[in-house]
């Protein structure tokens, strides 16, 4: 069995408004969630590349991010798995890697997890600025609830829900851009 069976990956860049949703999120659910058996929380920021191995090792992937499909800002948004873009692309410099690329690479090495879902907003504003903007962060409550209720759906349950979920109080706490797990 893999590490982590189930892995939530929150990208995007906190320092451009609503672009760090996925990051701001995975935080978010870090105190009710981060003691779970077989679940990753990871803060993936601009990581690029590095989330890869986290991917990889995953039977079952939850990607939390700002979304852009055309709707009203604020739209919770999900994608299945066949509608996550994954794609690679000529580059201008190795640096420019983005989250399509790594999912690409891992379907291309048959690594691409089981199951896969992306979740997110529809953002207002992505732009240099700190925090989420008025509309997105209204629609957190409403898009935490449904990644809860994905993981219930894929047999996971919150810290403090079953008494075998309890952290080892022998394992560090993970701090920021670390992996959360049980």
């Amino acid at each position: 069995m893999n590490e982590w069976a189930t892995v939530v990956l929150g990208v995007g860049s906190p320092l451009m408004g609503d672009d760090g949703l996925g990051v701001s999120v995975v935080d978010r659910l870090r105190g009710r969630w981060g003691g779970v058996d077989d679940l990753a929380l990871l803060d993936g920021g601009t990581w690029s590349m590095r989330v890869l191995p986290f991917i990889e090792s995953a039977d079952r992937l939850l990607i939390v991010d700002a979304i852009h499909v055309g709707d009203e800002p604020g739209a919770i948004v999900r994608l299945e798995k066949e509608e996550i873009p994954r794609h690679l692309r000529q580059k201008l410099s190795p640096h420019q890697i983005e989250l399509g690329e790594v999912l690409a690479v891992a379907e291309l090495r048959g690594r691409f997890p089981d199951e896969a879902v992306a979740m997110g907003i529809e953002p207002a504003s992505v732009e240099l600025r700190d925090g989420l903007s008025d509309v997105v962060e209204a629609a957190v409550p409403d898009l935490l609830e449904r990644i809860e209720a994905q993981l219930d759906a894929w047999g996971l349950a919150p810290e403090g829900a079953r008494a075998s979920r309890a952290r080892d109080p022998e394992r560090p706490a993970p701090t920021n851009g670390e992996v959360s797990r049980a």
